[in-house]
C-alpha cells in the first residue's frame, strides 16, 4: 500500500502543464450580469500571479483588481476584488482539480476537469450556491493560446439553458 501511495504522489505531465502557466499576468474581464441581454458587459482589469507550490503538485493563483459594484446606498462605486485559486492534478481521480475563493462571498468553489491537447483547453465543472436555493451549474473553459496568452470563459446554468456570464483574457507580464 505504501508503494502505491508513493507512486500516486509522483509528478507527471499534467502537473508540468499547470506549472507552465506560472508567472505574472495582466487581465481584462467582461461580465454579463445585467438581465437585459442587449446590455453591454461590465469591464475591468487586474493582475494575477500563478506560482507552483508543494514541489510542483499544485499551482496557487492570487488575483487582484477593481470592479464596479452597487454600494449600500445603491450608487455604483469601485470595489477592490481579491481572489485565490488552487489547481492541481489528482492522480487518483485522474482529473484536474481546483478551488476558488474571493472577497465577494464566503463559499469555496470546488471544480473537476479535463484537458484537451488538440485545443489546448481545460474544461472544469462545478456547482455554486451564491444565494440560498440558487444552485448554479458552472462550466469553465481555460484556453491556452500560447506561452503569453490565455483566456477563460465562464458559463452558468440555473436550471435553464447555459449562458456565458464572464470572459477573462490574460496576457503575461514580462513575456517568456
Amino acid at each position: 500500500m505504501m508503494k502505491q501511495m508513493m507512486e500516486l504522489s509522483k509528478l507527471n505531465e499534467n502537473h508540468k502543464l499547470l506549472s507552465s502557466l506560472d508567472g505574472n499576468w495582466n487581465y481584462t474581464i467582461k461580465f454579463w450580469m445585467n438581465p437585459d441581454p442587449n446590455a453591454p458587459p461590465q469591464e475591468s482589469k487586474g493582475t494575477a500571479t500563478r506560482k507552483s507550490i508543494m514541489g510542483g503538485r499544485y499551482v496557487m493563483m492570487d488575483v487582484s483588481g477593481k470592479m464596479q459594484m452597487p454600494g449600500q446606498d445603491g450608487k455604483v462605486k469601485d470595489v477592490q476584488f481579491k481572489g485565490m485559486g488552487l489547481e492541481g492534478y489528482d492522480n487518483v481521480k485522474k482529473k484536474f482539480v481546483g478551488s476558488w475563493i474571493d472577497n465577494m462571498g464566503t463559499g469555496i468553489e470546488l471544480a473537476e476537469g479535463t484537458y484537451d491537447p488538440p485545443s489546448k483547453s481545460f474544461t472544469f465543472t462545478s456547482e455554486m450556491e451564491p444565494m440560498p436555493g440558487m444552485k448554479t451549474q458552472v462550466r469553465e473553459v481555460l484556453k491556452i493560446a500560447d506561452n503569453n496568452h490565455m483566456s477563460l470563459e465562464w458559463y452558468e446554468s440555473k436550471g435553464g439553458p447555459e449562458k456565458k456570464t464572464m470572459e477573462i483574457n490574460y496576457t503575461r507580464a514580462g513575456k517568456k
